[in-house]
């Protein structure tokens, strides 16, 4: 299953390649961007996407996705009321803080609020002391999280993003990683949406100014420091057909406050106009039942293992037609998922982008009888 998942994903690199042939991606003012189609999982279009850079506080994404997990797996709770350490209330004074103090406990759901809507730093190490116990047990999560969704290019040294020479990522991974928190904690996501936060009656705005400026964008996160420069991860959702897409935009090292918030819309505003996201088949859907020999079934079904979503410039989907292509004698046992071949989608006689075709079930062989008279049969074909 694993190298079907490979396979697909190569695809939507060739796929991601084609696009970038037939539509010049707009400039953005930015040392490295990358637009994902978060729905079809396809990059529309990227810059310098495997540059290594300074997350700043885009590392509290991850931190947020740690915690989340911790709450899934009910190791803690919202209602939790966490002790504020010195270590947490201490935290670089000129930097982004919520606030907290060791005189007052503050509960999780609080801290998560401080950690997305006002960037707390303060909330990054008492959050992370809160699931972890310590600062450094925490950033060994938040690693192998990133090394279980194969940021390869990814390294954490702490829960806040301040810097360090040790906290790195790219624009590619951070894609990933945002993907991951909306489809995986949907419900925790929607924090990302508040526009502002109060905590010990300071009142803070969300940082994302996009939430004020267009209705469809319901998060993610910014990020600043001198050497990163002004970052941002921005998600929107908008209609496609009779469903809707998502986008997401990150956009890093920009001028200014300014610059992120319209560089990371123009994007947007540029993946929406110009692409349309389309299923073409159904996880388990039969394209075709070839004949299968020595098998104890005449016919197998054969199909994809999971949905097929793809993401093609505005007129370009009508156009696509289906090219199968079989790795035939399809011989029994054959195993369910096993590779058969692949479905290349055509458009005006050149391939846009290969699918990997998967048996959709299993089928025995047949018994020694069938298997010798199946033998003379291929022999005489």
């Amino acid at each position: 299953m694993k190298k079907i998942i490979a396979a697909l994903a190569t695809s939507v690199m060739l796929m991601s390649a084609a696009v970038a042939q037939t539509l010049p991606p707009p400039t953005i003012a930015a040392k490295s961007w990358l637009l994902l189609d978060a729905t079809s999982g396809q990059i529309i279009a990227s810059q310098d996407p495997n540059a290594r850079i300074e997350p700043a506080s885009l590392t509290k994404i991850m931190t947020a996705y740690v915690t989340f997990g911790a709450l899934r797996d009910k190791k803690i709770d919202l209602k939790q009321m966490v002790n504020v350490s010195t270590k947490a209330w201490k935290v670089d004074s000129s930097s982004s803080k919520m606030f907290i103090d060791p005189a007052t406990p503050v509960s999780i759901n609080d801290l998560l609020y401080g950690l997305m809507v006002q960037s707390g730093n303060d909330a990054a190490v008492a959050l992370a002391e809160a699931v972890a116990g310590d600062e450094s047990a925490f950033v060994v999560m938040m690693n192998k999280e990133a090394q279980r969704m194969g940021l390869t290019n990814t390294r954490f040294a702490n829960p806040h993003g301040l810097p360090s020479p040790e906290n790195y990522s790219t624009a590619q991974d951070l894609s990933v990683l945002a993907k991951r928190v909306i489809l995986d904690f949907p419900e925790f996501y929607k924090i990302d949406s508040v526009k502002s936060f109060t905590y010990n009656k300071i009142t803070q705005p969300n940082r994302n100014r996009l939430l004020w400026l267009d209705p469809t964008v319901d998060g993610m996160k910014t990020g600043h420091t001198e050497a990163a420069g002004y970052c941002m991860i921005a998600s929107a959702h908008r209609p496609n057909g009779a469903g809707e897409r998502r986008l997401v935009s990150v956009v890093l090292g920009t001028s200014s406050d300014q610059s992120r918030t319209q560089e990371s819309q123009k994007l947007l505003n540029w993946g929406f106009q110009n692409f349309d996201t389309v299923k073409l088949y159904s996880k388990g859907q039969a394209i075709a039942t070839p004949e299968i020999w020595k098998g104890s079934k005449g016919v197998v079904k054969i199909g994809f293992a999971n949905d097929v979503l793809v993401t093609v410039p505005k007129g370009v989907a009508a156009k696509m037609k289906p090219l199968l292509e079989r790795k035939d004698p399809l011989v029994a046992p054959l195993a369910e998922n096993s590779r058969v071949g692949s479905l290349k989608m055509m458009v005006d006689g050149k391939p846009l982008l290969e699918l990997p075709v998967v048996a959709l079930e299993t089928v025995d062989q047949a018994s020694i009888f069938g298997r010798a008279w199946d033998s003379i049969r291929l022999w005489l074909k």
